[in-house]
């Protein structure tokens, strides 16, 4: 039997050194151009909860019910639920487990996003991958993961310019040093945002 990739990341998940695997950037980042938006230019549903991802990022915290919705909308369908079942991706080559606190646990996962100690970019990396491989929807898990992402990077103020080396690289549950690396490409495209800001705003 295909082994269980979310049991999988959730082992990789602890080893990972996310306090230390970036430093804490000076916010806020502006950048010249959302990188997200240009990113969903072509896709009225993407866009559309990109949008509301933007207005709930000014005031709220990440949660379940959040991700429901904009998986809700990104979809468009009328109800988003957490799966019922175990679910694959890779075609068939990762299988994501599901027991009785699987949506509990996501939700624990969730609310770890809101810890200060961690640096808003690795946070935002590992929140990311938290939505890839426990895969809590029928559909549209990985456009999820990129509005989770950005909705952290958001409620923390930074922006990004470029997204497209973040949402199009295939992870892999079982990758340590792939998840760390993941933080250090969030944290080095949001570094570059800001200054081609300020080179832009001297």
């Amino acid at each position: 039997m295909t082994p269980d990739h979310l049991a999988v990341w959730r082992r990789v998940r602890e080893r990972v050194a996310w306090r230390d695997a970036v430093p804490h950037l000076v916010t806020p980042v502006p950048a010249l151009r959302d990188g997200f938006a240009d990113f969903a230019r072509g896709s009225p549903l993407l866009q559309a909860a990109y949008a509301d991802v933007r207005r709930e990022a000014a005031t709220s915290d990440l949660t379940l019910s959040l991700t429901s919705r904009w998986n809700r909308i990104g979809r468009g369908v009328t109800v988003a639920r957490f799966r019922a079942g175990p679910a694959f991706a890779k075609n068939g080559r990762e299988r994501y487990g599901l027991d009785a606190g699987t949506e509990r646990d996501f939700a624990t996962c969730l609310a770890q996003a809101t810890d200060p100690l961690v640096p808003v970019t690795a946070r935002a990396a590992r929140a990311y991958l938290d939505v890839a491989f426990f895969h809590p929807y029928d559909d549209g898990n990985a456009r999820l993961a990129g509005m989770v992402l950005h909705f952290l990077l958001l409620r923390g103020g930074i922006e990004l310019d470029e997204v497209a080396p973040i949402l199009r690289t295939v992870r892999r549950a079982d990758d340590a040093e792939g998840a760390a690396d993941l933080a250090r490409m969030v944290h080095g495209i949001a570094a570059a945002t800001g200054r081609r800001w300020r080179r832009a705003h001297p």
